[in-house]
């Protein structure tokens, strides 16, 4: 089910709507700065699963938390001084940055090495999504056959059958994000997206 949302200023109503299906232990689709994305309630292990069976998603997959703000990564990433610096320069922004998970990470969610992808957009719905649950959403976004983002909502709700709920703000771009692994000195460069990278690149 489609639901129309204004990309700048979310209505509050469609907001909670949503929010109110992830509770539910449901996926839903909503817009970001790069592209859409498949998202559940972190602490739903029926959504997680739900979304891992969507995406085809094992678990070597990095899985990586959207976050309404700076204030939340702490609970869910070790953030030492240096990394701290990053994340203040670069977010909210077209960004997933891998860090050491703490206890409060689901082990479902972790890699062998124990790392998660840290994401707070430079859009408006995410942010008003995560800030309405009160914590933040496990996401991956949406790609297509050839694995390529996924930009038009319409195709994001036939593609994936059994979302909640697809929130619809547009067209976009068909853009990646960029990830930067902080766990590292210098940060590795995992994946050149949208976001400028050359300042770790060059150490």
């Amino acid at each position: 089910m489609q639901l129309a949302v204004n990309g700048l200023h979310p209505e509050p109503r469609v907001v909670r709507r949503a929010v109110d299906a992830l509770e539910r232990d449901g996926v839903i689709a909503y817009p970001t700065d790069t592209a859409y994305a498949l998202g559940c309630d972190i602490a739903s292990r029926k959504g997680f699963e739900r979304l891992c069976a969507l995406r085809r998603l094992d678990k070597k997959h990095l899985f990586t938390f959207l976050c309404p703000d700076l204030s939340d990564i702490a609970r869910y990433a070790v953030v030492e001084n240096h990394q701290y610096r990053v994340l203040r320069r670069y977010v909210p922004g077209p960004y997933v940055f891998v860090l050491m998970a703490t206890r409060e990470v689901p082990k479902i969610a972790q890699t062998k090495r124990q790392t998660v992808g840290i994401r707070v957009p430079n859009h408006a719905v995410p942010l008003a999504l995560a800030r309405e649950l009160g914590r933040p959403l496990v996401t991956a976004t949406a790609i297509d056959d050839d694995g390529d983002p996924m930009v038009d909502a319409g195709e994001v709700d036939a593609r994936y059958a059994g979302l909640a709920l697809v929130l619809d703000s547009g067209g976009m771009e068909k853009v990646q994000t960029s990830v930067v692994d902080l766990t590292t000195i210098p940060a590795t460069v995992l994946r050149k997206g949208v976001g400028e990278v050359d300042d770790f690149q060059d150490g």
